[in-house]
């Protein structure tokens, strides 16, 4: 899969992508972000565990986020089950020298796009760290609606924070 954007391409992980991953996300101001299942320190390992992981990984629903030919960010989205399977979890991740460019928006409305127009889904939606303000704006600029704060929902490094709730709905 491949989506040619004005400022990236959102595109399939490849093999030679293990390098640019390590050093794009080895960056504590990207995993203080994420679930605790991206690590930090991020090291080749990692890497290529996770590039096993979604080797072949059929349906096709995580992507690299390219500029200039280098893995730089990742997006997806994960399909949810039983009663939810019309409704999908998104998220992303850009390397800290992309960020305040736009590209994550661009990614992220591309990839919604992709999403509504390829899966059985009527909704999208992304939980936010409270401290992260500059991922609920990318959220709002995508066109992603605030939802509501989940209190006290998650732990990350100690902290027992809010999380934000954002979402799109299409019919």
């Amino acid at each position: 899969m491949k989506l040619q954007l004005a400022s990236c391409s959102v595109r399939s992980w490849e093999w030679r992508d293990r390098d640019a991953i390590v050093r794009h996300a080895n960056n504590r101001k990207i995993s203080i972000n994420l679930r605790d299942r991206f690590p930090y320190p991020y090291t080749a390992a990692d890497a290529r565990t996770w590039l096993e992981i979604i080797a072949g990984t059929k349906p096709e629903t995580n992507f690299a986020i390219d500029v200039a030919g280098e893995a730089v960010g990742g997006i997806g989205f994960t399909l949810q089950p039983d009663v939810a399977h019309r409704s999908a979890e998104i998220g992303y991740w850009l390397g800290e020298e992309f960020w305040g460019r736009g590209i994550a928006t661009e990614a992220l409305i591309a990839v919604t796009d992709y999403a509504f127009a390829n899966y059985d889904i009527c909704r999208l939606y992304a939980h936010v760290f409270e401290w992260n303000r500059a991922s609920a704006r990318v959220l709002e600029k995508a066109g992603y609606e605030f939802e509501g704060r989940l209190r006290k929902s998650v732990t990350k490094e100690g902290q027992t924070i809010d999380q934000f709730m954002y979402a799109m709905i299409r019919e």
